[in-house]
C-alpha cells in the first residue's frame, strides 16, 4: 500500500492514527497542499478530487476519503478493532466520527479557508471568527453526546480507542493550532488527551512527519 500524505492535514492524520492502530506499515507519498501539488495532473490522475489521503492498494486501485479508508482497512485487518462488536455500539461510534468529518471538518478545511481571503477577500480575524464558530457549534454537540452517554469510557467508547478517537483527536489539534477556546469541552479534551497519549497516535503527529514543515 501507499499512502498519499500531507502533514498537516488532518483526514490524512486520521487515516496515519488508524493505520499506526493496526500496526500497518506502508509506503509514503507526499503531497504538499501549500505548494499545489495537490492540483497537478498527475495527482488528479490518482485522485480525481485532488485531496488527501489517497490509499493506493496493490492491485492498482486508489481509496479516497479518509472514513472509507479506515472502514477499508477495519475490514480487512480487523485486530485490533476500531468498531464495536454490537450494531448500536457501531453506530454510535460512527456517528460520533462523521460529526466531525461531515460537520466540523468541511467547513474548515484548508481549500475553504483559502477560499474565504482569497476569493471573498475576507481578514484574517474573520475567518479565525468563521473557524471558531463552527468548532464551538461542532464541540459543544461533541460534548453533549459523550458526557451523556454511559458508553463513553476512558476512550469515545469504552476503555479502548475507536474510530471515533481516529477523529477526534485530529481536530482537537486543529482546534489548538487556532486557538480556539476548548475549555467548554472537558470530555472532549479529557478522551483527546487519552489518545494522545497512545504511541499510535503520537507517531502520526503532524509535527512528526517527514515532510513536516
Amino acid at each position: 500500500m501507499k499512502l498519499y500524505d500531507f502533514f498537516r492535514s488532518s483526514a490524512a492524520y486520521r487515516v496515519r492514527i488508524a493505520l499506526n492502530l493496526k500496526g500497518l506499515r506502508c509506503d509514503r507519498l507526499f503531497v504538499n497542499l501549500r505548494t499545489g501539488e495537490d492540483k497537478t495532473d498527475a495527482y488528479r490522475a490518482v485522485n480525481p478530487q485532488g485531496l488527501v489521503p489517497t490509499l493506493a492498494l496493490a492491485d492498482g486501485r486508489a481509496l479516497t476519503q479518509s472514513l472509507a479508508i479506515c472502514e477499508y482497512l477495519e475490514e480487512c485487518y480487523p485486530n485490533p478493532p476500531l468498531l464495536p462488536p454490537d450494531p448500536a455500539g457501531r453506530a454510535r461510534v460512527r456517528a460520533l466520527a462523521q460529526l466531525v468529518a461531515c460537520d466540523i471538518h468541511p467547513l474548515n478545511n484548508l481549500r475553504v479557508l483559502d477560499y474565504l481571503t482569497g476569493v471573498l477577500g475576507v481578514d484574517e480575524a474573520a475567518k479565525l471568527t468563521w473557524y471558531r464558530h463552527w468548532i464551538a457549534e461542532g464541540f459543544t454537540a461533541l460534548e453533549a453526546q459523550l458526557n451523556s452517554s454511559p458508553d463513553t469510557g476512558r476512550f469515545c467508547h469504552g476503555d479502548a480507542p475507536t474510530l471515533a478517537d481516529v477523529f477526534l483527536v485530529p481536530q482537537v489539534f486543529n482546534g489548538r493550532r487556532f486557538e480556539c477556546d476548548l475549555s467548554p469541552y472537558p470530555t472532549v479534551t479529557r478522551l483527546a488527551s487519552a489518545g494522545e497519549e497512545l504511541d499510535a497516535f503520537q507517531a502520526a503527529h503532524p509535527d512528526r512527519q517527514p515532510d513536516a514543515v
